[in-house]
Order: C-alpha cells, then sequence, then structure tokens
C-alpha cells in the first residue's frame, strides 16, 4: 500500500505525456500485437471461418467499451491513482490467462475482460489530463499524448510478427504481461493523485444517473460523441478486416506490418500537427475542417474500390488519408465532449469513452463481417459513417461551423 502513501509528485510536462501515452498504449498493444498472428491463433484454437479471427480484436474492442462504463465512476469515487493500478494488474493477469488458453471459445471470453480492464486506461488518463487543463489547452495535450502513443501502433505488427518469426503466438501475450507489470510499477511510483478530495463523488445510484443524464442531454457534447463513435467505427471496421485485406486480397502479407505502420505514422504526424496548431485555431474548426475533408476521403475511397477493387496504389492514398484525419478528430472531439463536465471527469469521460468505444467496436464488428473480399465494404461505411457523423456535429453547433466557442459548463 506505499504506492498510495508516497509524497505527491510533480511530473514534468515529458514524463506526463509520455506516462499517460503508455497508459493509453497497453490498449493499442492488445489488438496491434497480434494482428499478424491472427489466422494462426483462430487456427491453433479449432475455428475454420475464416472471418472468426476478426473476434479475437472485436470482443477485445466491445468489452473496453463496456468496462469504460465502470473505471470512471470508480475513479471519481476512490480516486485515479488506486483504480488505473488495478485496472493494470488486472491486464496483467488476463495477459497471462490469454498465454494458456486452449479454446477458441475461452479465448474471446478472456479477451473480452481483457479488453474491459485496459479501457481503464484510456477512461483514467482523459480525467488526469482533465483534471490538469482545460479548452484548446487539454487538446493540445491530448493531440500530444496521442502522437506519443501511435508510435505503438506503428511498430506493435512488426513486433508481433518478429516474435511469430521466433515462437507461437502466445508469446506476444507473455509481452503483453511483461510491459503492464513495468507499468504497474511506473505509475506506481511516480504518479500522484489529481483528482482533490472535495470533487469525490458518491457511488449513489442516484448521483449516477444525474450524472448520466447531464452527460447525456449536454448537446454541445453529444453530436461529438455520437459522431466520434461513427468515424471509429469506420477505423475499427479496418482494423478487424486489415490483416484479410492487406494481405489476402493485395497479396502483401509479408509487407503487411509495413503498410498497416505506414498508415499508423500518417496518424500520428497529423496528431501532431494538431497539438501545434490546435491552441491558435481552436478544437473545433481544425476538426470541422478535418471532418469534411473526411467525408469526400471516404466517398473516394468507397468509389476506387467500387471501380478498380484490386488496385493497391488507390487504396492506400485514400487509406492514408482518411487514417491521418482521425489524428485531427480523435483529440479534438474528445476534449470537445468532454470540457463541460469539469467535475465529474471521470464519470464523463467513462459514457463518453463506453460509447465511443463500445458502439464504435459494434459498427467495427459488423463492417468487418461484411468483409467479401474486397475493400468496398470498408469504403462504404468510411463515407456514410462519417457524413452522419456530419450531421451530428451540424446538429451540435446550431448548423453553424468554424466557430470558436467555450462550451456551458454543467454544474453538479
Amino acid at each position: 500500500m506505499t504506492l498510495f502513501k508516497k509524497k505527491p509528485i510533480v511530473l514534468g510536462d515529458v514524463e506526463f505525456v509520455a506516462m499517460l501515452a503508455m497508459m493509453m498504449a497497453l490498449q493499442a498493444l492488445g489488438i496491434d500485437t497480434m494482428l499478424p498472428a491472427l489466422g494462426q491463433i483462430a487456427s491453433d484454437l479449432g475455428t475454420r471461418d475464416p472471418n472468426d479471427r476478426q473476434l479475437v480484436v472485436s470482443t477485445y474492442l466491445l468489452g473496453m467499451g463496456i468496462g469504460a462504463l465502470a473505471f470512471g465512476f470508480l475513479a471519481d469515487r476512490f480516486g485515479r491513482k488506486p483504480v488505473l493500478l488495478a485496472g493494470i494488474a488486472c491486464y496483467c493477469a488476463l495477459s497471462f490467462a490469454c498465454v494458456l488458453a486452449e479454446d477458441f471459445g475461452v479465448m474471446l471470453v478472456l479477451r473480452f475482460f481483457h479488453g474491459v480492464v485496459s479501457s481503464a486506461g484510456g477512461v483514467v488518463a482523459n480525467a488526469v489530463v482533465r483534471d490538469r487543463f482545460e479548452g484548446d489547452r487539454m487538446a493540445r495535450t491530448v493531440s500530444l499524448i496521442a502522437m506519443v502513443f501511435m508510435i505503438v501502433p506503428i511498430l506493435a505488427p512488426t513486433v508481433g510478427q518478429g516474435i511469430l518469426l521466433i515462437a507461437d503466438w502466445r508469446w506476444i501475450f507473455g509481452l503483453l504481461a511483461g510491459l503492464s507489470g513495468l507499468m504497474f510499477v511506473w505509475t506506481g511510483l511516480r504518479l500522484s493523485e489529481t483528482l482533490a478530495p472535495e470533487d469525490r463523488q458518491q457511488l449513489q445510484p442516484r448521483r449516477i444517473a444525474h450524472n448520466f443524464r447531464l452527460v447525456l442531454t449536454n448537446r454541445d457534447a453529444l453530436g461529438y460523441v455520437f459522431g466520434a463513435m461513427l468515424v471509429f467505427g469506420g477505423l475499427y471496421g479496418f482494423i478487424n478486416m486489415s490483416e484479410q485485406l492487406i494481405g489476402g486480397h493485395f497479396g502483401q502479407g509479408r509487407r503487411f506490418p509495413l503498410i498497416f505502420g505506414l498508415l499508423a505514422v500518417s496518424m500520428a504526424a497529423t496528431n501532431f500537427i494538431n497539438s501545434r496548431i490546435v491552441e491558435r485555431f481552436g478544437a473545433r474548426p481544425v476538426s470541422h475542417v478535418a471532418l469534411l475533408i473526411f467525408v469526400a476521403s471516404g466517398g473516394g475511397q468507397w468509389a476506387a474500390a467500387t471501380f478498380y477493387p484490386d488496385s493497391l496504389a488507390l487504396f492506400l492514398p485514400f487509406m492514408m488519408v482518411n487514417m491521418a484525419l482521425i489524428g485531427f478528430l480523435g483529440a479534438n472531439f474528445s476534449s470537445i465532449a468532454l470540457q463541460p463536465f469539469a467535475r465529474i471527469a471521470g464519470s464523463a469521460s467513462s459514457l463518453q469513452t463506453s460509447i465511443r468505444v463500445g458502439g464504435g467496436a459494434l459498427l467495427g464488428g459488423i463492417i468487418g463481417a461484411a468483409y467479401n473480399g474486397t475493400a468496398q465494404p470498408l469504403g462504404a461505411a468510411l463515407f456514410l459513417l462519417s457524413a452522419s457523423g456530419l450531421l451530428l456535429v451540424l446538429i451540435s453547433e446550431n448548423f453553424r461551423l468554424f466557430r470558436r466557442r467555450s462550451a456551458k459548463i454543467e454544474l453538479v
């Protein structure tokens, strides 16, 4: 218990960003390191339907969305640090459990709960940032964290494939267990509690329902929460089918980690750009421009997949643009949606993350299941979902885009 009782430590900006980025990176590692191994996992554990391999990813994502509902409320009641440490410890234990799995159904159950506990990192990290910053400064910090965090999907598939060259897929889960153990020690020794004692919330059904109502009836936030859910649904659909699409349809199995990493680089680059420009131009104008371009690019992706289905030269540029634009949308949408909820940042982050990730995971699973050997289902989803997201943002903004404005703060 000494980890909880050390004197407060004021982290420098570099360590603060790096620590929160690695908290979030544990989530991504649970997906991206095993993308090259999905076929082997499904085969070794006894499933034959080629699309079933996607369930190893989609059940994890669904668990992330459901788990997000709990951790924010717990962090508002008991503090950020103890909840975060508990989540990391459970992540480590479930990683070891996945090493021992001998049945595909058992693996899916473990992956679901693996995703549940992984959500602690993302939810609590967002609440920690909200405790320290607000407005465009918060969006800038989230972008910096996302930029560092994006190193993971750039490198993770290569790491996973490298492990497969010398060992079997179980060692990938062993790596996750080891990294989460190191993260537990770093967080326990260096992170100080950021939630003021007077801001702690009681875990009362009436209070939880009240906080839910605030989050779900705030017009400033709602369009951005569900708009992000739709955009991320398209992204998760791509992640679910990426190994089959790039490795199978386009015949780039050996180059899959390189291609996936290249697409992730575009997201990292735009997160860095966003961190440099968002305080100058504002989170709303930047994200509105990005969303409009995303709709156009998604339409181009759909057209390319329809009329030139075998052209990797067309698929990659459109996909790179779409992934890059998420670098502008993710951090800014999250910051805008969380801005009205200063005193219940954990609860708001919890519910919003659950909607964004859980809803996105369901949509991504539907898109992945529609995989038919071409990129056409993905292109259609990217266009239709982003266009729907644009409509929701328009409703939140009273059909007036590109304005810089402060959200009304909810009083609890």
